[in-house]
């Protein structure tokens, strides 16, 4: 059965995890390659998993030292961003580098969250932005992060499993891509559907 949420007896101690930190680091390097791909030139989906948000609950434990008080916050902030075992959730990212081309390119992208869909064999899942904030600013400006939830229906989680091409898409008027989702991807996330 996959997980789907991470409690209080998952989190190991943080000796034993700056312990193993560089292995797991470096494992969690090859986890996060499959899991991501881009979109277009500027967007980077990367698939979010429970061994995703686990590591990065031990990573923000590690570097923030705040403690068991700090546990309850990160499981918190977390735990909504791990598959529930009908969906696919995403952290997208707008990559560049420049600070004034970043700034002029997210001032234009109000409401890319609302673009994004995922296509296979007929079946389009319109991801559902995550209600923690708000991603676009009232004067139109998105953030360079966004996390997104796409919801599947067992019909949808069956035809997903079986596809032999699946479509990631943006279709914003200022950032229009689609690009297809590269197998060892799709083998990945299909671990993300129980």
């Amino acid at each position: 059965m996959t997980k789907t949420e991470i409690t209080r007896d998952d989190i190991i101690s943080m000796e034993e995890y700056s312990a193993g930190r560089k292995e797991s680091r470096a494992r969690m390097t090859g986890v996060k390659r499959t899991r991501r791909m881009a979109c277009g030139p500027d967007a980077m989906f990367f698939f979010e998993s429970y061994e995703t948000m686990w590591h990065q609950v031990h990573e923000m434990l590690f570097i923030e030292k705040g403690g068991e008080e700090q546990i309850p916050d990160e499981l918190s902030a977390y735990n909504p961003l791990i598959p529930n075992g009908c969906e696919l959730v995403a952290t997208l990212m707008f990559e560049i580098d420049d600070p004034q081309r970043r700034a002029a390119f997210l001032a234009g992208l109000g409401g890319v969250e609302e673009t994004i869909t995922i296509e296979f064999d007929g079946e389009t899942v319109k991801g559902v932005p995550e209600e923690d904030v708000d991603r676009t600013t009232a004067d139109g400006k998105a953030s360079s992060v966004q996390f997104i939830h796409f919801p599947f229906t067992d019909e949808q989680v069956k035809k997903f499993k079986a596809a032999d091409r699946i479509m990631v898409g943006i279709a914003h008027a200022k950032y229009g891509h689609i690009s297809i989702m590269p197998e060892e991807t799709k083998a990945a996330l299909v671990s993300d559907f129980s």
